[in-house]
């Protein structure tokens, strides 16, 4: 397993393909790890194109700080370890938290950024609700620990059909869930509950992008997803029947169909 130490956290992460011209960024979500890509990153062996999927600041098996990891903290993370990888721009995929930290990329350096690939995920701020939602949780998190958590949230993470029919992907989400520090996941919960709107992030951005959402995701709507596509000027949305909030894993074959197709059109632009 490699690591990159940055100034304050030691990041985790895998790599394929390392000496590939163009790069790929993955980006897991809450409370997930680097694992959530195993489907894609065994998809893209061989392809032109590095790819990377590091555990974040908190999970898996990087570094862990108990201060609120706001947006911004994990987006210049990433940047740190692109730039400790020698890569000067990537197409960035992410999902839930994961996407927002995507658009929060995208509103530091767009320079950065040649495409972008969001699923399950919305560009809204916060509302007052949501943040005491959030820092509820924590709390909850950090007293209880993860187990009643990721058994609870479970259903809300995959479809009915996704749970019934692919047992192996329900345990693998509910491992990911239940191994996931509490301090890290309790800092994620309260740096997300800062967020800002992204709306006007993505209405500036030049590069291609794919939206990619399922419509039993009990997080994110088919108004999310269509506002996404809309302020998108370079979007195109799939829209998934049957798949709740992990596409990449409930259905990996028209993700993976999906991903490589951006990074096609972001290799010819």
């Amino acid at each position: 397993m490699p690591t990159i130490e940055l100034a304050d956290i030691r990041l985790a992460y895998d790599s394929i393909n390392d000496t590939a011209p163009n790069t790929l960024l993955l980006v897991h979500g809450h409370p997930f790890d680097r694992s959530m890509w195993t489907p894609q990153m065994q998809a893209l062996i061989g392809h032109e194109c590095r790819v990377i999927a590091p555990d974040l600041r908190g999970y898996g098996e990087s570094g862990i700080t108990e201060a609120p990891t706001t947006l911004d903290r994990f987006a210049t993370d990433l940047f740190g370890l692109l730039d400790a990888l020698g890569r000067s721009s990537a197409v960035l995929c992410g999902l839930s938290m994961g996407g927002q930290i995507v658009m929060e990329m995208c509103r530091l350096r767009p320079q950065r950024v040649n495409g972008v690939l969001l699923t399950a995920t919305f560009p809204q701020a916060e509302t007052e609700e949501g943040k005491l939602r959030r820092n509820q949780m924590a709390d909850r998190l950090l007293r209880e620990g993860m187990s009643g958590y990721a058994i609870e949230t479970l259903p809300k993470m995959l479809s009915e059909r996704s749970i019934r029919d692919q047992p192996d992907v329900a345990q693998h989400v509910l491992r990911m869930m239940s191994g996931a520090h509490p301090i890290g996941a309790a800092a994620a919960l309260r740096g997300r509950a800062q967020r800002p709107a992204y709306e006007p992030t993505l209405a500036s951005l030049q590069c291609p992008a794919t939206i990619v959402v399922g419509d039993e995701d009990a997080f994110t709507t088919r108004a999310d997803a269509d506002l996404m596509e809309r302020l998108i000027k370079r979007s195109s949305l799939l829209w998934l029947p049957g798949i709740g909030h992990m596409p990449n894993l409930e259905n990996p074959q028209a993700f993976n169909a999906a991903l490589v197709s951006l990074l096609q059109a972001c290799e010819q632009k």
